[in-house]
Formats: structure tokens, sequence, C-alpha cells
């Protein structure tokens, strides 16, 4: 299955104290409520990367060995996955995108993070990306979830990103 549907796909949310978020399996029928609601540095990410927001989310869906939609109340407010873009040497690109409505479930999303990561990490041994240099909140939870981020600053259609980067040994050993 496309989104990761083994094991550890399916209990994302298993032990979560917070009700109102769930993980299920991320569907193209999601795209439609999210896509015009993703916060604005979400969708300016998606524009220097050459994509509107609802384009980003089509490509996650479809490219992503392992993807998932973050339900708030019933209502998708984030779509997040793992693109495999090499599988020797094992290098994944995680991806995240979401609304503000999910970012009031932070301690839900800290909480699914060490499980997210292993997940991505039974596929790729390193994950690695984009972030923007003016994505605080995603910055504070890339780290919170133990990613690096890279402090040089480089530019991809006129913003500033920061790359970062988990590799599987890191997580073994935090």
């Amino acid at each position: 299955m496309p989104w990761g549907g083994g094991r550890r796909g399916t209990r994302l949310t298993e032990g979560l104290a917070d009700p109102g978020l769930r993980i299920v399996p991320a569907l193209a029928g999601h795209i439609p409520a999210l896509a015009p609601r993703v916060r604005a540095i979400d969708a300016a990410e998606c524009r220097a990367m050459g994509r509107s927001a609802a384009g980003a989310l089509r490509h996650g869906l479809v490219a992503s060995a392992w993807c998932w939609t973050a339900l708030v109340d019933g209502q998708p407010e984030a779509m997040f996955g793992l693109v495999v873009e090499s599988v020797v040497p094992s290098v994944g690109v995680p991806w995240f995108l979401g609304s503000d409505a999910v970012w009031r479930h932070g301690r839900a999303l800290v909480t699914i993070g060490p499980q997210v990561l292993a997940t991505m990490h039974d596929s790729s041994a390193l994950l690695a990306n984009l972030v923007s240099a003016d994505n605080f909140r995603a910055i504070r939870l890339l780290r919170r979830w133990g990613f690096a981020i890279a402090p040089e600053v480089i530019t991809v259609g006129g913003m500033g990103f920061h790359r970062f980067a988990s590799h599987r040994n890191q997580q073994e050993n935090a």
C-alpha cells in the first residue's frame, strides 16, 4: 500500500492523549479540504518549490512510500509522508503540510514523532529535506523530533531554506 499500511502505519495514534487528533492513511479526497487552508508559510514553501499547495499535496500522495493525514475533529488538517528518493544509498524526503488547526495539537505531534520517524527510517537510513528559514514552528518540531537543522541558509525560488536531516543511527542512539 502506498500510504504505509504496515503495522506501524496503522498504529500512529495508539496511546495519544488527544482524542481530537487522529492519523489515518492519506486519501486524494483529503486534498480539496486541506489545500486552501494550509498555513501561509507552507503555501509559500510550495510556491518556492514551483507548486501550489494542492499540487504539492497531490505529488506527495502519489510519490510517497508512506503518507498520512492528520484529522482534527474529523477534518483533514495536515498531510505528511516520505518520498523515497534513493534506495542505494538509502535516502528519503520527509514532508509535512498543515493548517493552523493541526498546530493547536502540538503536544500530540511531538508524541507521535518517534513512531513516524521509526516508520520512515524503516525504508530510509537518511531522512533529509528543506524547511523555510521563516517556518519557526516547523523548525521547532523538527528539532523535537531529533532532526539536525543546518545553520546555512540556501535560496530556492527566492525563499531562504535550511537543510534538515536525521540518520537512522542518530535516532537509535537518542
